[in-house]
């Protein structure tokens, strides 16, 4: 290995450490995130973000309430301080369950929204059912001025069913598909007769992920301010842990938008976040690790407001982040507004959120910030990974067969990388002789004029094996990124590992040990112990191969504490990536042996000196070099 590839490597561990370092929060940002949790409802903001305090802090104020007075409760509304907008004071709030084949939506007549989502076909970690959501911690509204210039959000009214027949459960298969409507009447009206109301339609399919939402104001004149021109939606909910690891899932939490443009961004994942976003968007997304809840726009929300906000790691709650959005949409009093809408919720799967044509798909990090690493992903490791699938063979085996695949493509490189570090080890006592007889920094240059010299008589190109090594990086790169967001891994066991998605643990403690906790974490992972041993190894057969060096002395001794360094940071990852490293290393040794027994130096070592027998012509970067080395020795008599 080349002072270059030891520099490089060194690099790329500084950057990874201080990552890991980077999102590590202290125990004072801990505490303070604590802080801001348990007092989330006293907080006030100097934008629109404040509404949607103010309006969770009104609905637990309603909740409350109606706990306290179930038999006549009036909700907000009910009266003649929200301009007419009410039902009975004897009506409680119900719910109404919609289920597909891969949904189950909950749905509460108060306020008319989704109260609950579970996804039939997955569980969490620990088998229970999966909810996305809870509506003890979630807030859906359209807010909006009534006429007496009062604040009104339907979050806080009381909705009735539109047409079903006394139905409390609905149930759709296949290709088939339903439509569930809620209504809100002004006035004291609650009759279908009524020509005044607000209207919410869900639309399920037995089949599908997506969940049509439309949303109906009809005959508002009258109750709805004169002077309104737009109305604001705002959407908020607490996502709870899905998977073995909260600190990782927490990490790669976030809110996720597309604007207008088709263009993708994301708040950052490690650390509270807000944003203003003052161009139209076409959907926000709530993403966790592996799931979604996403609400879709048919045309454009004019702007938008997010905000996401951690919980402290240890917290008994199971709770992942708190996100919250408002929207603005345009309204015209004159008329009756219709908003379509689309809810998704479901996977983070890419051949999933692919056939939806909306660019969710970019919410899984396979490095859509560099072409070369999402094509990687995208391309050959997704399509062999989906066509191993179809096999129904374990999840083990289709890495364990993607790592022969890439091995085999890897090949010529690896053979063309060998041949360079077995020629440098050739050329080395000869290199070592021509460090001694320039030992000056003085001499510098002509070492290096020397140096040049011997290689290009030998035929040997000393960045040879650089430029390999430069080759393989974007797929090791690709591969780092791809394993721990691949869905198909999760919840995929081979030999000790449960979660192919999460890390592997052998033995695990409860107690804080300082540092080894903080930095290496409470359990041994095999994998990526065995993937340090493996590394080791390749770093001591990898410097026998080139022969100790006189330039770095304290190289060697870094190159085999990277490896432990790599630990800590491996240890809580995916248990699928250090697998898929420690069988990239066994089979590295393998192509070593094999390229050794046909590899013969002797005859290397003939043809090099054959070619430094031949007349060799100066290149113009060697006559550059010697005309500095002249102008240098110029100097250097002047003096």
């Amino acid at each position: 290995m080349t002072k270059n590839n030891i520099i490089g490597l060194v690099i790329i561990v500084g950057l990874l450490i201080g990552y890991s370092l980077w999102m590590t929060p202290s125990k004072e940002e801990m505490a303070a995130a604590k802080r801001k949790a348990d007092s989330i409802s006293q907080v006030q903001r100097a934008d629109s973000l404040q509404a949607v305090m103010a309006e969770m802090a009104a609905k637990a104020a309603a909740d409350s309430a109606v706990k306290a007075n179930p038999a006549g409760a009036i909700v907000a509304g009910a009266d003649s301080s929200n301009s007419g907008f009410g039902i009975s004071p004897r009506s409680e709030e119900k719910f109404y369950t919609l289920e597909s084949d891969l949904l189950k939506l909950k749905i509460s007549s108060r306020g008319g929204r989704i109260w609950s989502v579970q996804l039939k076909d997955y569980k969490t970690f620990d088998t229970l059912p999966l909810i996305l959501f809870k509506g003890d911690s979630t807030q859906f509204g359209f807010e909006f001025n009534t006429e007496d210039l009062r604040t009104l959000n339907t979050a806080n009214l009381m909705f009735v069913p539109a047409g079903m027949a006394g139905k409390d459960s609905l149930r759709v298969s296949g290709k088939d598909s339903l439509q569930f409507a809620l209504r809100v009447y002004p006035g004291k009206a609650d009759s279908v007769a009524s020509k005044s109301y607000i209207e919410f339609v869900y639309t399920l399919k037995g089949d599908d992920y997506m969940v049509g939402y439309k949303v109906n104001f009809v005959g508002m004149k009258g109750y709805i301010a004169q002077n309104t021109r737009d109305l604001s939606l705002l959407w908020g909910a607490t996502l709870l842990q899905q998977e073995k690891s909260l600190k990782t899932e927490e990490s790669q939490s976030t809110i996720y938008y597309m604007d207008a443009a088709g263009e993708v961004n994301n708040l950052k994942e490690t650390k509270n976040s807000t944003e203003r976003i003052s161009t139209p968007v076409k959907w926000v997304s709530f993403k966790q690790q592996f799931f979604s809840a996403s609400l879709i726009a048919s045309d454009k929300f004019e702007s938008a407001d997010v905000e996401t906000i951690g919980h402290p790691i240890e917290n008994t709650d199971r709770l992942v982040k708190t996100m919250k959005s408002a929207f603005i949409l345009p309204f015209t009093i004159d008329a009756d507004q219709t908003y379509n809408m689309k809810w998704y919720f479901g996977p983070n799967k890419y051949k999933v959120l692919r056939k939806y044509d909306l660019n969710l798909e970019r919410q899984i990090p396979l490095g859509w910030s560099f072409f070369l690493l999402q094509w990687i992903n995208r391309g050959p490791v997704l399509w062999v990974f989906n066509w191993l699938e179809s096999f129904n063979i374990s999840y083990g085996i289709i890495i364990l067969i993607l790592t022969i695949l890439l091995k085999i493509v890897l090949f010529p490189i690896a053979w063309k990388t060998y041949i360079s570090s077995a020629k440098m080890r050739i050329l080395k006592p000869e290199i070592e002789e021509i460090n001694q007889k320039y030992p000056k920094k003085d001499d510098a240059m002509k070492k290096q004029q020397a140096t040049m010299t011997l290689y290009k008589k030998a035929g040997v190109n000393p960045m040879a094996g650089c430029v390999p090594m430069l080759l393989q990086f974007p797929i090791l790169i690709a591969l780092f990124r791809f394993f721990p967001a691949s869905f198909e891994l999760r919840q995929q066991s081979f030999l000790w590992a449960t979660d192919l998605s999460s890390y592997d643990s052998i033995f695990s403690w409860s107690a804080h040990i300082p540092i080894i906790s903080t930095f290496y974490g409470n359990h041994v992972s095999l994998f990526t112990l065995l993937m340090t041993i493996s590394t080791i190894i390749y770093t001591k057969m990898n410097n026998d191969m080139m022969g100790s060096t006189q330039q770095m002395p304290g190289m060697k001794t870094m190159m085999y504490l990277m490896p432990i360094m790599f630990l800590g940071f491996f240890n809580n990852y995916s248990a699928g990536l250090s697998y898929y490293y420690l069988l990239a290393n066994l089979f590295t040794f393998a192509q070593m042996f094999v390229i050794r027994r046909f590899v013969n130096e002797d005859k290397l070592h003939k043809r090099i000196q054959e070619n430094k027998a031949k007349p060799v012509k100066k290149s113009s970067f060697q006559k550059r070099l010697e005309e500095m080395t002249k102008q240098q020795q110029q100097k250097a008599i002047r003096k």
